[in-house]
């Protein structure tokens, strides 16, 4: 009675936390993942999760399924990735070259888990803030750039992993927080903190200051978040960064943030690699390993 499909649909919902973002992972639509869940509610005659509520509250017949769940799709991954294994061979090289300075707290464990699972792939990690990672990407010299500037390249595909809202953040303190949105004339006199990056790959000035033609009264760069908010939440100034990278120090009660004007700055972050590389199983295992980590520890994040 209960197949594998209604395993991930039941997992997507409750990672997800809302109908609509569990079926944007899962690639259905809203009612086509509604009306699998009430299929699934009427092979067992009973309700799975209670609804119209926030976070997502299972009952205890959900609760039973999801457990399963837990079990049984680790169990059928492994078996393809080992299955994947045994037809393609074991061999191969992922060199991953990232532009994201917040990247590594998901990064890092990906590349854990998947080190666990494919040790005989040779892997390399560097940054690409000192050099051109796409056109090393071209000559082969890496094998994936992890980017929110995707570039029209021959050769070069662009796996979209999530997308993201940029925010600004600020001390509890600060002025704006008197402000619901952010507007660009808002940033007119404030020193915004980023990471030492070209201003035009910056999110802030790509997305929201640019296009108003507004520039701030100072730019302050440091390498590390962690020093960000240090100096965010000591008045010295504000900065644009992902939602999820600072979603720790917000509910630490250290900072808090704004939206960009009405409707938000929202950003994809890619994995690009090389098409001759894109059906390599051991390049489809990392970034399927990927998106599963992201999705399980990064908060506020969705399906691109």
């Amino acid at each position: 009675m209960i197949e594998l499909r209604h395993l991930k649909t039941l997992s997507a919902l409750r990672d997800a936390g809302s109908l609509v973002e569990a079926a944007e992972r899962i690639h259905l639509t809203q009612s086509a993942l509604s009306h699998q869940i009430k299929d699934l509610e009427d092979r067992l005659d009973c309700s799975l999760f209670i609804r119209k509520t926030k976070p997502i509250c299972f009952t205890s017949a959900g609760q039973r399924i999801l457990s399963l769940a837990e079990e049984v799709l680790p169990m059928i991954r492994n078996a393809e990735r080992d299955i994947a294994r045994l037809a393609g061979g074991e061999t191969g090289r992922l060199n991953i070259c990232i532009e994201c300075h917040s990247c590594f707290d998901w990064l890092m464990p990906t590349i854990d888990h998947f080190r666990q699972n494919w040790p005989e792939v040779e892997m390399d990690l560097t940054t690409g803030f000192s050099f051109q990672p796409l056109p090393a990407l071209t000559r082969g010299d890496i094998d994936l750039v992890v980017t929110a500037d995707p570039e029209e390249r021959s050769g070069i595909t662009y796996i979209p992993l999530f997308s993201y809202e940029s925010v600004l953040a600020i001390s509890k303190q600060h002025q704006l927080v008197a402000r619901k949105v952010i507007q660009p004339q808002d940033l007119e006199h404030q020193t915004l903190i980023t990471y030492p990056v070209e201003q035009h790959r910056l999110d802030v000035f790509k997305h929201f200051l640019d296009p108003a033609g507004v520039e701030p009264a100072e730019v302050r760069t440091s390498e590390l978040t962690v020093m960000i908010m240090q100096l965010v939440a000591s008045g010295r100034g504000v900065s644009a960064l992902p939602n999820w990278a600072i979603h720790q120090y917000i509910e630490q009660d250290y900072i808090t943030s704004r939206p960009f004007g009405e409707k938000g700055v929202w950003c994809t972050l890619y994995a690009a690699i090389r098409d001759e590389q894109k059906d390599a199983d051991f390049m489809i295992d990392f970034l399927n390993t990927a998106k599963e980590i992201t999705f399980r520890n990064l908060s506020g994040i969705k399906s691109a």
